[in-house]
């Protein structure tokens, strides 16, 4: 089976891995050469990931057999919609579906029409008077998204208290200029966690509970970046949750695909759900329309049913099973100084990737080029797969000593004291 993976990221790293794994031959277009991926592909083709067209020339060149989206823009781009006209089915939504994630008030809309659980109050304006007037009458903290792509680094949360909206209403004028629209939802808090799930548009199958930590720096301080690495646990769970909260966020996930179908647009491939556990119940911060970017590195080594069986049970229409093994995994990711706001770039660090392996952890790189040249964004991951959360970080930390260079990591990811600080805020929340 000829397999056409388009991106190259830390999420594409482990894509490929567990597509080569399944007995695939491997087939890659992406904006850079990832050391990686390049090692496990029989071809691999350089174009913008969004060059919806020049993908296409690619896979029919190369005559592949079944394609495997990556990353968000492309989907946006209708990426799936023209592999598909062309006779190559294709793990990812089509373009309409991808709206979960390319249009944060299509989704509003979707949850608020079809009664879906976990849905927060919202409200879309292209007006900054009527948004300003709106925002003071709600009298309570709100927080502002872009209504589109963000790379994770559009939104904007404001503080705890009601001073602190003057903030969300300047930031929010900012994006009715830029984009002539802007989402203003009621602030939730929480502890955040990641639910991906398999679907072929009618049934759904979980993957282990992920836990990322989007900030910069140490203490969950510092700018947002696109994930700076995660965690996930033996039994599949998180600490700080229940199985009743399990429970109620499958279900919010299951009821979305059911609505998707009821529109007419059906939803197949990855769905990634962002929650924040409320003192209620999970609620929905956003949808995302593909594996999360670490949190695929939480999952994918540790899925035991190939992932080329299950990709073709969603492009066919009968997905059966994804079963995982019972281990925890760490994944701490190696940036540039600077990121995600000033990245050093076109800098080479040094990777002794031998000395990793033998640490027993698993390398994944990222965006970071065939000379080890950094290229501005998250480089590469370190993953420590074990019985326990704390063997598992012991084997991330250790192989990432064997990383040098313009760099930095958090060095807290899926450490005891973090996660319990997490578990602290949840019984605080709700009282415990």
């Amino acid at each position: 089976m000829k397999v056409l993976l388009v991106g190259a990221g830390g999420r594409e790293s482990a894509i490929a891995e567990a597509l080569v794994k399944s007995g695939t031959k491997l087939y890659v277009v992406a904006k850079h050469v990832n050391p990686g991926i390049k090692r496990l592909a029989e071809c691999y083709g350089l174009a913008k990931e969004t060059d919806v067209k020049k993908i296409l020339d690619f896979a029919l060149k190369w005559n592949v057999d079944l394609a495997f989206i990556g990353p968000e823009a492309p989907l946006e781009r209708g990426i799936v919609n023209l592999l598909e006209e062309n006779g190559i089915p294709t793990v990812g939504p089509s373009k309409e579906a991808a709206r979960l994630e390319t249009n944060k008030a299509f989704a509003r809309a979707l949850m608020e029409k079809h009664k879906i659980p976990g849905r927060k109050l919202f409200k879309v304006f292209d007006d900054a008077k009527e948004m300003r007037a709106w925002v003071d009458d709600f009298g309570k903290p709100v927080v502002v998204k872009p209504l589109g792509l963000t790379g994770g680094k559009g939104v904007k949360v404001v503080g705890y208290q009601l001073k602190d909206n003057e903030e969300a209403k300047e930031y929010a004028e900012h994006l009715i200029k830029k984009d002539g629209k802007v989402l203003i939802e009621e602030r939730t808090d929480g502890v955040e966690f990641t639910f991906q799930v398999f679907t072929d548009g009618k049934r759904v199958i979980p993957m282990p509970l992920v836990q990322d930590y989007p900030h910069a720096y140490e203490g969950d301080v510092g700018p947002i970046t696109g994930g700076m690495g995660s965690y996930s646990c033996k039994d599949h769970l998180l600490p700080f949750i229940t199985k009743e909260d399990y429970e109620k966020a499958l279900n919010t996930l299951e009821k979305t695909i059911r609505a998707m179908r009821k529109e007419g647009i059906p939803y197949k491939g990855i769905l990634y759900g962002q929650f924040m556990l409320a003192k209620d119940e999970p609620k929905i911060i956003e949808y995302n329309a593909r594996f999360g970017d670490p949190e695929a590195m939480n999952v994918l080594p540790v899925l035991e049913t190939p992932l080329l069986e299950i990709a073709e049970g969603i492009v066919d229409g009968n997905l059966k099973k994804a079963e995982f093994e019972k281990k925890a995994v760490v994944v701490k990711y190696i940036a540039p100084k600077g990121y995600p706001e000033n990245p050093v770039r076109g800098i080479q660090i040094q990777v002794d990737e031998a000395k990793i392996l033998e640490s027993g952890a698993k390398i994944y790189y990222a965006s970071i080029d065939e000379n080890l040249t950094l290229l501005g964004s998250r480089a590469l991951a370190v993953v420590g797969i074990a019985d326990s959360l704390e063997e598992a970080e012991k084997i991330a930390s250790a192989g990432i000593k064997h990383v040098k260079g313009e760099i930095f990591y958090r060095r807290d990811v899926g450490t005891r004291e973090s996660v319990e600080k997490r578990i602290k805020i949840m019984r605080e929340l709700r009282g415990e």
